[in-house]
């Protein structure tokens, strides 16, 4: 409770014109459909501040919220008791957004921040709030405003985007080996196609196909064709760059998008890939070899290029397989 008989004159006066301001507010505010038109999930009520005197009053739920006791709320509450929770992140783009409405430059305070809690966690509010009154010389004199814990909501959303992240992961890439799928390669492929066409840069395009892969299936059984398509997969994984797109082209054929890439380099890649998995033993110490072909891009269309691969690989199996064939 506030000790009014130590304040001056001066202070008096001030204090008589910061409750009446809030008074005229909140008599306003019965009326103001601005407010009571929002919802009340997460509705932590009207808060003032009064800034001649950096005086915020507030809606009790607002300190619970953070994790305060009614006890431990100051006797007099500034800006600051706030603004020091935000989270750093978020600090700048609040105050801006306060200053933006201070200045007469926005309609309203409204803005969505992070703040921490007594016990350090960090929860979600949504605050917006106008000038409701100003000074004889047209500075704002108090900020009346409303806020929410949308906390929940947050979480919703964010898991609303992990999922949906992960349904588009699902739509691009290959469930067994967790490649690319053929969908994503295209369109992948397309972009490459016409990223090297604008600014004349090399790319090239490597199939590979595994060796009687059939009479592995035939012999040991789909369940370790899988495993040796998984093993494929992480071989190629672990030797291409980063930049470079792998993916599963149909059944036991893959495609690697080079940009960037000469066609002596890719040569040079896919003779890597070759011996390795040639020096490499698969589940049951199975030994597999693979066959490749190869070209660079020379502005022709996605399936002219695609096509031109194919014909290459189907040179190295003409020609015994596990071998590389290119122009």
């Amino acid at each position: 409770m506030d000790d009014f008989g130590n304040l001056s004159r001066q202070d008096l006066v001030l204090k008589v014109r910061e409750l009446q301001a809030l008074l005229d507010a909140i008599e306003s505010e019965k009326n103001d459909q601005e407010f009571l038109n929002f919802p009340w999930i997460g509705n932590l009520g009207n808060w003032y501040w009064y800034r001649k005197t950096n005086r915020v009053i507030f809606n009790e739920a607002k300190i619970i919220a953070l994790g305060y006791q009614k006890d431990e709320i100051p006797n007099q509450v500034g800006f600051e008791f706030f603004t020091q929770k935000l989270h750093p992140d978020d600090y700048d783009l609040v105050m801006e957004n306060m200053r933006r409405h201070l200045g007469g430059l926005s309609p309203a305070y409204e803005i969505t921040y992070r703040i921490r809690r007594k016990d350090g966690e960090w929860i979600w509010f949504y605050d917006r709030g106008k000038i409701t009154k100003q000074d004889e010389d047209g500075k704002p004199e108090l900020v009346v405003g409303i806020v929410f814990d949308v906390t929940e909501q947050k979480k919703m959303e964010e898991l609303l985007k992990k999922q949906n992240q992960q349904l588009l992961e699902l739509s691009l890439t290959d469930p067994l080996t967790g490649l690319f799928n053929r969908r994503a390669l295209f369109d992948k492929l397309d972009y490459e196609l016409k990223r090297a066409a604008r600014i004349k840069n090399y790319l090239c395009l490597l199939m590979l196909d595994i060796d009687y892969f059939k009479k592995i299936n035939d012999t040991y059984g789909h369940l370790i064709g899988d495993e040796i398509l998984k093993g494929i997969a992480e071989a190629l994984r672990n030797n291409v760059r980063d930049t470079d797109i792998v993916g599963r082209y149909g059944g036991e054929e893959f495609l690697i998008v080079l940009p960037d890439c000469a066609l002596s380099d890719g040569i040079n890649v896919a003779e890597k890939i070759r011996h390795t998995i040639m020096g490499s033993e698969f589940v049951q110490n199975i030994k597999i070899t693979i066959s490749g072909g190869i070209v660079e891009y020379g502005n022709e269309n996605i399936e002219d290029f695609i096509n031109s691969a194919d014909l290459y690989l189907y040179q190295a199996k003409q020609k015994g397989r596990n071998r590389i064939e290119y122009p």
